[in-house]
């Protein structure tokens, strides 16, 4: 953070920090003493103890717009960023960009009528008073969210307020930010209500910024270029992710790994630099598109399927499949299906039909799947009348596939091993939609090692995961040896085994 503030002050900007005040404390010290001398660096005067989730967040970016308003009489916008935010534009580049257009950004989105939020709590954030914390405190979150909505203590939102949601990454200029103060100022009621919503970082800003600012001067977007999986979990960016973060329509990025340092310092001076021409792709949005489509997840992970409900059974046996290729596991799950007697099912959540028996409408949508994992397996278990069943993942699915392994159940993952070459990966580009018929061959041999190291990976840390069951194939090993594998992970005689090995066209693009 102090690189960070150093940096922004170098091109003229002025920072107004606010740190979490559960943070330690010789860190905070460290900080104020290395930004002591600089002019364009405030602290804010009351720290707030902040936690996912909670007001406190709110309640500690209304501290630093305060500070900041106050502090610096020349800055004419603010912009909202964390300490993992990084530029990919330069302050030049940046500052015309916000100078071209009197005009706010801030995602607003209807909070009911918008699919903003897909699954879990919606309007229950709002109707419900939410005092305790869900991720340090979740038996008395849920108890007063359990007991409220059993006695139907429910309250209506303020007459004369329509809810907004968005990303809580916005950037306002200098006479919203008064208007906003002077409406917190002026509306205790609206700021008691949101100080017991959940989640209120990403409906507070939005909600009253389009109350005091006519609509024709918002702009429904943020200006930091963020991706959540769709475990709700941020997509973090990485040393060779540079040129792909360059091309995109924003100022800053998130989450940027803090390991990633080659990036960081080029990113550091791209800041700096100036006559910079930035070519617009936005091929990274299309990269990250099946990650967003379903929108962001109630609940910032979502609750995990086994706090639910109970174990998927200590007598049963769940075999992972985790391939790339999903053809060639495929293959392998119809051998699998003619050879043993091993229920098999292809990949589950990513694909309608995936040899699903009829399970009474559970299994029409992905989106039901999705929302009932652990109740679908279990029920797929009870239809096969087998304590083994085999299941495929992408390996993308890494949050899913350590939450199953992490079951009372036995797990044991058979990972499938491939080469990526140029032709598989613009295929695979063309697949994901990130390439069309229009993009050019200049941007598509740019994305060829971004997407190549990406695959590589998320095979990667499969391997990483260092499951007990772990077992692995490839079109590199022999029959034999690839056999061995086999017969371990579906516990099957070797002969068996080996003739799953000789699929034919097994590995085959």
């Amino acid at each position: 953070m102090i690189a960070q503030a150093r940096r922004l002050t170098a091109s003229g900007d002025f920072v107004s920090i606010h740190f979490d005040a559960r943070a330690d404390a010789k860190d905070y010290e460290a900080m104020r003493s290395a930004l002591a001398d600089n002019p364009s660096v405030a602290f804010v005067a009351r720290r707030r103890k902040c936690g996912w989730g909670e007001w406190s967040l709110v309640a500690a970016t209304h501290e630093a717009v305060k500070c900041a308003v106050h502090s610096f009489p020349a800055a004419t916008h603010f912009y909202m960023l964390s300490g993992d935010c990084m530029p990919i534009k330069s302050a030049e580049y940046a500052h015309a960009f916000l100078d071209a257009e009197d005009c706010d950004y801030i995602e607003n989105f209807d909070f009911f009528e918008s699919d903003w939020i897909k699954t879990g709590f919606k309007e229950e954030r709002l109707i419900y008073r939410h005092w305790f914390n869900e991720r340090t405190q979740k038996t008395l979150f849920y108890a007063s969210y359990n007991l409220q909505k059993r006695l139907r203590l429910t309250r209506k939102v303020p007459a004369d307020i329509q809810v907004k949601i968005g990303s809580q990454w916005w950037c306002l200029r200098r006479q919203t930010v008064e208007k906003v103060l002077e409406f917190c100022a002026s509306r205790p009621d609206v700021m008691r209500f949101f100080a017991t919503t959940w989640i209120p970082d990403e409906t507070f800003f939005q909600t009253i910024v389009p109350h005091v600012v006519p609509r024709k001067e918002l702009r429904s977007r943020t200006l930091t270029y963020l991706v959540f999986t769709d475990y709700g979990m941020p997509v973090t960016f990485y040393n060779d992710h540079y040129d792909l973060l360059l091309g995109q329509n924003y100022l800053f990025a998130r989450k940027i790994s803090p390991e990633a340092l080659e990036l960081r310092e080029r990113l550091g001076a791209v800041w700096a630099a100036t006559d910079l021409h930035f070519p617009l792709s936005n091929e990274a949005t299309r990269l990250f598109r099946f990650l967003t489509g379903r929108g962001r997840i109630g609940r910032r992970f979502g609750m995990r399927f086994w706090e639910n409900e109970s174990s998927l059974g200590r007598a049963n046996t769940i075999l992972l499949i985790v391939a790339k290729k999903w053809h060639v596991a495929k293959r392998l799950t119809e051998a699998i299906r003619k050879l043993t007697d091993i229920p098999a099912v292809d990949y589950l959540f990513n694909e309608t039909e995936a040899f699903l028996p009829d399970l009474g409408g559970a299994e029409t949508t992905l989106e039901k799947r999705h929302r009932h994992r652990r109740a679908l397996i279990r029920l797929l278990f009870d239809q096969f009348e087998s304590q083994q069943l085999v299941l495929c993942f992408d390996p993308s699915a890494i949050d899913l596939i350590q939450d199953l392994a992490e079951d009372k159940a036995e797990t044991r993952v058979l990972q499938i091993e491939s080469r990526f070459d140029d032709d598989y990966i613009r295929g695979h580009i063309d697949r994901v939609g990130l390439a069309g018929a229009h993009t050019s061959s200049d941007v598509v041999e740019r994305l060829l090692p971004t997407v190549r190291g990406d695959l590589v990976h998320e095979a990667e840390r499969i391997r990483d995961m260092d499951f007990s069951g772990y077992s692995s194939i490839a079109p590199w090993r022999s029959d034999e040896e690839n056999a061995a594998q086999l017969a371990r992970f579906l516990d099957i005689l070797p002969e068996v085994a080996l003739t799953l090995a000789k699929t034919e066209y097994l590995f085959q693009d």
